[in-house]
């Protein structure tokens, strides 16, 4: 019987400004993905990042351990 490891990454969703969200990862650079609603970018950013892997694997390629997740917070400043 084949154990299924699960992992959690940070995914990134960048609003667009015509529209949708455009996914990235910060433990895999240049693995990117869009979805028209956050919803559907969910989705989309779950299945690349779990293709992503599976390429990883069958090249025999170390696939990243999980970084700390990065912390996005709002600033509020005042100014004239």
């Amino acid at each position: 019987m084949k154990t299924t490891n699960v992992t959690v990454y940070p995914a990134i969703f960048n609003p667009i400004p015509d529209g949708g969200y455009e996914v990235s990862f910060p433990d895999f650079p240049g693995c990117v993905t869009f979805g028209r609603t956050f919803e559907e970018a969910q989705e989309k950013a779950s299945e690349v990042l779990s293709l992503w892997v599976e390429e990883l694997e069958a090249e025999h390629k170390t696939i990243p351990e999980r970084k700390e997740r990065p912390i996005i917070t709002d600033v509020k400043i005042a100014f004239a």
